[in-house]
């Protein structure tokens, strides 16, 4: 039997074209109707130390779900590069986040070139060694400088800009391991990231009426600024390891790359009904556990 379709001058074979109009195109236009959109289209999502890998591995993470993203970082031709990976819808904004007016600066920018601001990634940092007892006083203040008053100024400035648009929104840190198990010679890195920490928890308590939620990730031997390739092969050459056991030397034996802290940032990104929280991401670390 062939199928038939009426028209004003009665019954007609159904060619192919018609067979699609009817069986084909009428069920795609139905899923297309129904798509779901990505998670964070329409939302807008700063991260700072974008052109680094920690933060343009977590740029790419939120962009693939939809959201458009400002990268801030010191190097403009850096932001650039970084931009070109990106594609379209996009923005930066090249600045020292531990200027004075940084946070600020970076705010109106977002507000100009997306229109608002839903989730802060405050991630650049940096690590400085050397023993405390022998750490001159300038050295450690401007390691608190960069690790801790920068996150604290651009958390305050996001928060209050997400109170003013009245619509909620997420501060999330890039905390570190060293917050919860220092180690020998990083206290000039691991004490503003402890204060880091509580600064996540403070503000956690702080802004839940907003709808603000605050949490953090915890990371652990990623290959970026802080963890040159240089630095890799020294720490392995001292305790006597290959690079790759010395960057597997978690429990599950494997390196953390920074695509996966990425995730970390990305996933609590969605979990709607979680703050004051820290997700680790480090392979497993029992000194490092938070319970």
């Amino acid at each position: 039997m062939r199928a038939v379709a009426e028209d004003a001058g009665g019954f007609y074979p159904i060619g192919e074209k018609d067979m699609f109009d009817c069986e084909y195109w009428s069920l795609e236009q139905a899923k297309l109707g129904k798509g779901t959109p990505p998670p964070f289209q329409g939302r807008v999502v700063m991260v700072t130390g974008g052109a680094g890998a920690i933060g343009l591995a977590t740029a790419k993470a939120f962009a693939a779900k939809g959201a458009n993203v400002v990268l801030v970082d010191r190097d403009q031709a850096a932001l650039d590069a970084a931009l070109s990976q990106l594609g379209r819808w996009h923005a930066a904004c090249a600045l020292d986040i531990a200027q004075a007016n940084a946070a600020d600066n970076a705010m109106t920018d977002a507000v100009t070139a997306l229109g608002g601001l839903d989730f802060l990634v405050s991630n650049a940092g940096t690590a400085t060694g050397g023993a405390l007892v022998e750490l001159e006083d300038d050295v450690f203040r401007a390691a608190f400088e960069l690790n801790f008053f920068a996150h604290k100024a651009f958390a305050t400035a996001a928060a209050k800009l997400m109170q003013d648009q009245g619509r909620g929104g997420q501060i999330l840190f890039n905390i570190s391991k060293q917050a919860v198990n220092p180690g020998r010679n990083l206290g000039a890195y691991g004490t503003p990231k402890a204060a880091t920490m509580f600064l996540m928890r403070q503000l956690a308590l702080e802004l839940a009426g907003a709808g603000i939620r605050v949490n953090g990730v915890n990371a652990d031997k990623i290959r970026s600024g802080l963890l040159t390739d240089a630095f890799i092969k020294e720490r392995a050459a001292a305790r006597g390891v290959s690079e790759e056991v010395y960057m597997g030397g978690n429990l599950l034996g494997r390196e953390v790359e920074a695509h996966h802290v990425a995730e970390g940032f990305v996933n609590l990104a969605l979990m709607e009904r979680t703050t004051g929280h820290v997700i680790t991401v480090d392979g497993g670390n029992t000194e490092a556990e938070l319970r």
